[in-house]
């Protein structure tokens, strides 16, 4: 298990959220079980346990497995109750959605000028990464940019074509009535895919969520091997757009937007243009 390829890259902290984040449901867990729910070597779980067992974030029982600290419990229950955020309301979405379909990687898309800002949710044991990646993809070129386009202004799909439809593979749509086309298909069945448009070893389908007025706010999509999985993923990805629009409508709370993930929703739900910059959502 040391080498576990699975904890390369990873940094301590993320280690130590992964092993945390075991305890969420209240169970009790030996150190394999740890390991193999988080996905690292044996080795480091057991350093690592051992050390938040001497601060008093774990507690080690006599038969050798964990459970939640005393210091823990302490810190959890001076937190003052409030509702969840629209940051943990998307990241819950993402995380069902993803135990859903537990070998693809899960995004959440918005449009940032004409290209597609984004989180995800890697297959396997990752975390959702709640502040957007530094860098965008295409819009036309990937499904969940595709389910975005469909649903904007007529001048935001003008100004996607007059950039130009870079090419990536044999299959990108590079021209503009064939992209027209297919966002007018996407407009009927709402639901949006990207046959190897992008990378040749990978698929992709997509869903829009759409927030205050009816506006499209987000793109949920899923990505796949191989395109005939389309069929085996959509149902679990339309119920989770489903959810989320249904959390986007709701939400109505200002006051504790951040530069990641709740600011780019709070503008796409209540219709404003983002204001971040590539270096803002670096920062952030």
């Amino acid at each position: 298990m040391s080498g576990n390829s699975n904890d390369a890259g990873r940094s301590v902290t993320s280690k130590v959220i992964a092993i945390l984040l075991t305890f969420a449901d209240g169970n009790v867990y030996s150190l394999t079980e740890i390991a193999r729910r988080t996905g690292l070597p044996v080795a480091t779980t057991h350093r690592l346990a051992q050390e938040m067992a001497a601060w008093g974030m774990l507690e080690r029982a006599e038969d050798g497995q964990y459970r939640i600290g005393m210091q823990l419990k302490a810190i959890a229950s001076q937190a003052a109750p409030m509702p969840p955020s629209l940051h943990e309301r998307a990241r819950r979405v993402l995380e069902d959605l993803a135990a859903a379909a537990p070998r693809s990687t899960v995004r959440l898309g918005v449009l940032e000028g004409l290209d597609v800002a984004y989180i995800e949710k890697a297959e396997g044991n990752h975390p959702v990464s709640m502040v957007f990646e530094s860098e965008t993809l295409p819009a036309h070129a990937t499904a969940m940019g595709k389910a975005l386009l469909a649903f904007s202004s007529p001048h935001v799909v003008d100004g996607v074509v007059a950039k130009g439809l870079a090419w990536y593979t044999p299959f990108t749509l590079t021209s503009p009535e064939r992209l027209r086309r297919a966002l007018a298909t996407i407009r009927l069945t709402r639901v949006a895919v990207s046959r190897r448009e992008l990378d040749l070893s990978a698929s992709a389908v997509a869903v829009p969520a759409f927030g205050a007025g009816g506006g499209v706010a987000a793109a949920l999509e899923l990505t796949v091997a191989d395109p005939q999985d389309f069929r085996l993923v959509q149902p679990p990805l339309i119920v989770a757009a489903r959810s989320l629009s249904r959390e986007l409508h709701g939400y109505h709370a200002r006051g504790y937007l951040t530069l990641g993930l709740e600011r780019h929703l709070d503008i796409r739900v209540n219709g404003h243009r983002p204001m971040v910059s590539g270096s803002d959502r670096r920062s952030a």
